[in-house]
């Protein structure tokens, strides 16, 4: 990972002068405060306790203090081990595959067991979310390509079980990504797998309407996230970050989002963490009432709309899952289909494929795996496409050719 993405959380009492701070993360009171920066003086830090300021994130790698011999400050929650390292250890692609399997299926069971519970009146359990946000970090940080894959291969029946499984996977690799302690992206990723509880509180007849809404189902479709948040507020020992995910995040810089109407820095780092995280898998999703789009049309979707998200956030989010993520079809300069299925981090425009159909015969092929970053390798992406372009039932061949 680069040494930029590896933030630091610190209390207030561990800012010294010199150190670079990226968000404030806990405060009290709701004075507004300019988060990202050097710290200059002691004056400066006096101010920032007199505001109610208590935890921040910090660059470590923008340092002023840096060349000078000093030991690293602890971070304010510190959790890495010896254990969790090894645990963490990267496996092979082919590998992780398996397990990814399992894990989200298990994450979609919990899914449809939770909105049984809330429909049944009983109050939800916060341990085996835990462990799911558990599960779904120890497959991301072994081999996050894995489940990356398994969440792009979509049910459109089931998209309101997937999404929040898709949506804690993505926040874990965005979190990784900005180099967040362990402790703190389980907390995310939990928030995550929570953030939509609500709208099992919303009709269906509102919520799988193939049309428009009209103003007052829009307005029950948006008081998802108040039903979400009451949820979640009674469920004993939630951490403030989960709830602050799902409280939150259809939030927008410009002020325009729902239901606070919270623009720019009253919105939390992890506000606009999941702001992207859950418009990106939307997007992407093939609904009742919209077909999917690829990746790259969903993340140019939110570079356009710089007024509503964060673009240095965006940024690393891209990074973070590549500009062809795992699971995407492509269509090569050969004319062939193709499943992107390792990314490169060297070379995100060549990543490692499976070819099976080609579009200009239109005739499967015999499945061929190849590696675009091979010089041998006379073939390049083309374009994002869609299975429905081509009448591919992706979820049939990702079945039969990738995951056997």
């Amino acid at each position: 990972m680069n040494q930029s993405n590896q933030f630091k959380t610190v209390s207030i009492d561990q800012l010294v002068p010199g150190m670079y701070v990226v968000a404030v993360l806990k405060q009290r009171g709701r004075v507004e405060i300019k988060t990202e920066g050097w710290v200059r003086t002691d004056a400066m830090i006096a101010q920032l306790k007199k505001k109610g300021v208590l935890e921040l994130l910090t660059d470590p790698s923008k340092d002023l203090n840096q060349s000078k011999e000093t030991t690293e400050l602890p971070t304010s929650d510190p959790v890495s081990t010896a254990a969790d390292a090894k645990k963490n250890r990267a496996v092979p692609y082919s590998k992780e595959l398996e397990q990814a399997q399992v894990l989200y299926q298990q994450a979609k069971g919990l899914q449809k067991k939770a909105f049984a519970d809330i429909q049944a009146g009983r109050p939800l359990a916060l341990q085996p979310f835990v462990d799911c946000a558990n599960g779904v970090i120890e497959s991301v940080f072994r081999n996050q390509d894995a489940l990356l894959c398994i969440s792009r291969i979509r049910d459109k029946d089931a998209y309101l079980l997937e999404h929040s499984v898709n949506v804690s996977i993505l926040m874990t690799i965005f979190a990784k990504q900005l180099g967040f302690e362990q402790e703190l992206i389980q907390q995310l990723a939990t928030g995550a797998l929570l953030h939509d509880m609500g709208k099992i509180k919303v009709p269906d007849h509102i919520l799988n309407k193939p049309g428009r809404l009209d103003p007052d189902e829009l307005q029950e479709m948006r008081n998802h996230v108040i039903y979400s948040f009451e949820l979640l507020e009674s469920i004993a020992g939630l951490s403030q970050a989960s709830l602050d995910v799902a409280a939150v995040h259809h939030e927008r810089l410009d002020g325009k989002g729902y239901p606070l109407g919270l623009k720019d820095l009253q919105i939390s780092l992890y506000g606009r963490m999941i702001a992207i995280v859950d418009t990106y898998d939307a997007i992407t999703a093939t609904r009742c009432y919209k077909e999917g789009q690829s990746g790259i049309t969903a993340l140019k979707i939110m570079k356009k709309e710089s007024h509503s998200y964060d673009q240095e956030l965006l940024a690393q989010f891209i990074q973070a899952i590549g500009i062809h993520p795992v699971g995407t079809l492509v269509k090569l300069k050969s004319q062939k289909l193709a499943i992107v299925l390792k990314a490169n981090l060297v070379d995100p425009l060549k990543p490692v494929v499976k070819v099976f159909y080609h579009t200009k015969f239109r005739h499967y092929l015999e499945v061929q795996e190849l590696d675009l970053a091979q010089t041998k390798v006379d073939d390049e992406i083309e374009a994002a496409v869609m299975p429905e372009d081509f009448d591919i039932d992706l979820m049939r061949f990702f079945r039969q050719s990738v995951l056997q």
